[in-house]
């Protein structure tokens, strides 16, 4: 269902220069952008349209409002704006080839505005993540950065800007790959242009995974505080697609929040944001996505934190947590061979299934199923930066490795 198999590799692999799918250097590139205000109005029509209901029907009917605006479109810098957000809600609906190949689509385009391919990169990076293509998104964010250094006097004062966002790309690229120092290179000098983008959010995860704790709360507050209610695409600096989009970030950062107030300590806090959390991933993708099941692993996890700090218990709590993150996240049977699947979230499914089955084998008479679901998730564990024993027994240490869930792109670093 995920492999994207032959045909997006042998596409991706057909561009001479490099692996990338959007080349930066194919056109004179200049900062200016100025759409339609038909466009963006039909853009935000189409995402409320879309969002409504949350059902295949309205995102069917968002979708051929976003179909006719591209036909109307003069230039093909509006083109490439229809489709960065064509590609976002496929993306929501799961539809990641469909996304995939809309922001390919860009690449034959004449777009001259470069955040516009900066964004569609960034996008097609991210979804590649998700689907756990790493060397892909390596390849992608690889060729940008080449780009990006040989166009350099072009681009001017937006250099730094989009330099960072890209270099941030690499770093979030590394981490997932378990590659800690070099992500930390790809973040190093970054902090002044940072923003409130997805550079900031995967550099304060990069602090968070390595415990600088008041750095990385400090960064995921000031996106929270930074992303307004409403987005304003005009504003070519907030264009982004797929995972990666504004709203995207905004529910990432404040479930990692959450996420880092249960690693300090700060129990009563930490569900407080969590909650939150819950309720802006509701509103994004309604009560039955699978993002749902990536808060509630989250919010399970930090009762397990929390009942283990506090000497306390929560097992009906955190069972009922469990059990209903692996119902939205759609775990495989156990008797599944976990390891040759192809399984979306695997890590996070790892994560619930590792967590419910220590609730479980405290229990007499639910040892032995719990023991099964032990062993399931230990072999679908891919992280390669620390253990699921590791995961799920969060130590005060300051030595110990801590995990952190990404909602954006659903992995666990």
């Amino acid at each position: 269902m995920f492999n994207l198999t032959t045909k997006l590799l042998t596409r991706t692999r057909g561009y001479s220069r490099s692996p990338s799918a959007i080349r930066l250097c194919s056109t004179k590139l200049n900062h200016q952008f100025n759409p339609n205000p038909v466009s963006l109005q039909m853009i935000d029509y189409a995402f409320s349209l879309s969002r409504s209901q949350k059902s295949d029907e309205s995102y069917g009917q968002g979708l051929l409002v976003l179909e006719q605006c591209e036909s109307n479109q003069h230039d093909d810098n509006g083109k490439g704006l229809v489709l960065l957000a064509i590609s976002t809600l496929l993306s929501e609906r799961r539809n990641f080839v469909g996304a995939i190949e809309k922001l390919n689509t860009i690449n034959d385009l004449n777009v001259s505005c470069f955040p516009i391919r900066v964004a569609a990169i960034e996008a097609l990076a991210g979804l590649h993540l998700e689907l756990e293509e790493d060397d892909t998104s390596s390849m992608i964010a690889d060729a940008c950065l080449n780009d990006l250094d040989g166009i350099k006097p072009e681009l001017g004062y937006g250099f730094g800007l989009l330099n960072a966002r890209v270099r941030a790309l690499k770093g979030l690229v590394e981490l997932g790959r378990g590659h800690v120092d070099s992500s930390e290179t790809c973040f190093e000098g970054l902090e002044n242009n940072l923003g409130a983008g997805n550079n900031a959010l995967s550099y304060a995860e990069f602090l968070h995974a390595t415990r600088d704790f008041s750095n990385a709360k400090q960064l995921y507050e000031n996106i929270i505080k930074g992303i307004p209610e409403r987005i304003d695409y005009s504003d070519p600096y907030n264009l982004a697609a797929g995972n990666m989009a504004q709203e995207d970030i905004l529910m990432a950062a404040t479930c990692a929040l959450g996420q880092l107030e249960a690693h300090m300590g700060n129990f009563d806090d930490a569900e407080k944001i969590l909650t939150r959390a819950l309720t802006v991933t509701e509103e994004r993708f309604g009560p039955h996505h699978p993002k749902i099941g990536i808060i509630l692993t989250c919010i399970a996890l930090m009762f397990r934190h929390k009942a283990t700090t506090e000497r306390s218990s929560s097992l009906m709590v955190q069972e009922g947590l469990y059990r209903r993150a692996l119902e939205l996240l759609k775990a495989p049977q156990l008797e599944t061979e976990v390891p040759q699947a192809k399984v979306y979230g695997k890590d996070i499914i790892a994560l619930a299934r590792g967590g419910y089955a220590e609730t479980l084998c405290v229990q007499q008479n639910r040892k032995a199923a719990g023991e099964q679901m032990k062993i399931w998730a230990e072999a679908a564990w891919n992280n390669r930066r620390l253990s699921l024993s590791e995961a799920l027994d969060i130590s005060s240490n300051p030595c110990s490795k801590i995990p952190v869930i990404d909602a954006r792109i659903s992995r666990a670093f």
